[in-house]
């Protein structure tokens, strides 16, 4: 192809990183954020959850097509693990001191439901309107 005639790559063409490597660094980042954010206030906020928005974005641009499943299940699965290893190890950060294991885990994921909720959508439409894309425009 010349150079005239070659066409830059769009947004849904970009990602070409492997799954588990953006798996990884998604969880990662995360629980970053859930240190800085735990650092800079009495428990789980805002800050958290802008992260896990901006990261479920992220995940979705920068995979692979052939891992899409991978990155579209990751969103729940990565806030349940934070939460778990919050209810775990600083329960009050999530829930109230005196609640039992579930308990706290179910009340941290009610209190990020938003953040969930418009993580998972972004993920799984940006997925699917790159899938889309690939499928109408292949190589």
């Amino acid at each position: 192809m010349s150079s005239a005639t070659q066409r830059h790559r769009t947004l849904w063409e970009e990602g070409r990183r492997p799954g588990r490597e953006v798996a990884s660094l998604v969880v990662a980042l995360l629980l970053s954020a859930t240190v800085l954010d735990l650092a800079l206030s009495a428990g789980l906020g805002l800050f958290f959850d802008l992260a896990f928005v901006s990261l479920c974005v992220g995940a979705a641009l920068a995979v692979r097509p052939p891992d899409f499943f991978l990155i579209g299940v990751l969103p729940p699965l990565a806030m349940a693990l934070v939460v778990l290893l919050l209810g775990i190890s600083d329960r009050s950060s999530i829930a109230r001191a005196d609640d039992g294991l579930v308990q706290a885990v179910l009340a941290g994921l009610s209190r990020h439901g938003i953040a969930l909720a418009l993580g998972y959508a972004a993920c799984l439409g940006l997925l699917a309107l790159r899938r889309s894309f690939v499928e109408h425009h292949p190589r």
